[in-house]
């Protein structure tokens, strides 16, 4: 039985989502990352041991230590908002953590992204990006001006509860997302859990992302189709939105977890793909963060 399927199929031969062979990363080990920490997030150290596999260099921060100035993006190459329940998700998922840095780091992590710097949101970072305005961040008036007004929000599942799962994504050849570059066509298959998941956008704006390929990722079906339908889509996301980018490509959040998938063991699969003879030595997640290190290697 397929444990992305929940159906008795045969494992087929085992494709990498990838072009680029995965594992570290020539010339990775000039790129800083930082790793937000604290209040109530919980992935910091599975995202920072995937990007440490690539070759770079990371630190986990906790929040606070940043908005007090105890510690600095300066030098940070790629700044990772990771998955978890920021102060208990309490109003809404990311919304207080989106809060406290938007009125007391907002101008710092505008002109961050000005600069050319790189940002991921996965998950509950990705609830946190949106919520700031750094996702899709269409309106700004001007390069220097503070952050974007809020254009879309992260919203209870379709189906109620918070749901754990593995989900298919499509990777979109044509968006600017410098995260999926080097994409086969093949799906990337990647863990799934959230509850508040659900993208809704703000009139007219859903029509501009869709016009400008802002949304990199997806959920398809087993026959590879955008789909809205659980359990494929675990949250009924219009046309099986999974993420977004803004328009510099730089800055992506998703609500699935690549950084769970760092091994060939996570998968539920992995025991049958061994016996198809599948030698990876790491699992496919990692192949969004080391887009992103190649990104700033470029």
């Amino acid at each position: 039985m397929s444990s992305v399927t929940g159906q008795a199929t045969r494992i087929p031969e085992v494709r990498s989502a990838w072009r680029e062979p995965l594992g570290p990363i020539q010339g990775a080990d000039g790129v800083s990352v930082m790793v937000l920490s604290g209040y109530g997030l919980n992935c910091e150290a599975e995202s920072a041991a995937g990007f440490r596999m690539l070759g770079a260099r990371v630190n986990v921060v906790h929040v606070g230590d940043l908005l007090e100035g105890t510690a600095s993006l300066d030098g940070v190459h790629i700044l990772v908002f990771v998955g978890g329940f920021a102060f208990g998700d309490h109003i809404a998922s990311g919304r207080v953590l989106a809060n406290r840095l938007r009125y007391r780091l907002g101008e710092r992590l505008a002109r961050f992204v000005d600069d050319g710097a790189f940002v991921l949101g996965i998950c509950n970072g990705f609830q946190t990006l949106v919520k700031l305005g750094l996702l899709p961040a269409l309106d700004r008036p001007t390069d220097d001006s503070p952050l974007s007004p809020q254009q879309v929000s992260l919203v209870a599942n379709e189906r109620l509860g918070y749901r754990n799962a593995w989900v298919r994504l499509q990777l979109d050849p044509d968006s600017p997302c410098v995260f999926t570059r080097g994409a086969t066509g093949v799906p990337l298959e990647v863990p799934s859990r959230h509850g508040e998941g659900k993208l809704v956008f703000a009139p007219g704006v859903q029509a501009r992302v869709e016009a400008e390929h802002l949304v990199p990722v997806r959920y398809v079906d087993a026959a590879g189709e955008p789909t809205q339908t659980w359990p494929d889509n675990p949250n009924g996301s219009p046309g099986g939105a999974a993420g977004l980018c803004d328009r510099t490509g730089r800055v992506f959040g998703l609500m699935p977890h690549p950084e769970a998938y760092l091994y060939p063991e996570n998968h539920p699969d992995w025991i049958a793909r061994r016996d198809a003879c599948d030698a990876s030595r790491y699992g496919e997640g990692l192949g969004l963060l080391a887009s992103g290190v190649r990104a700033v290697l470029t």
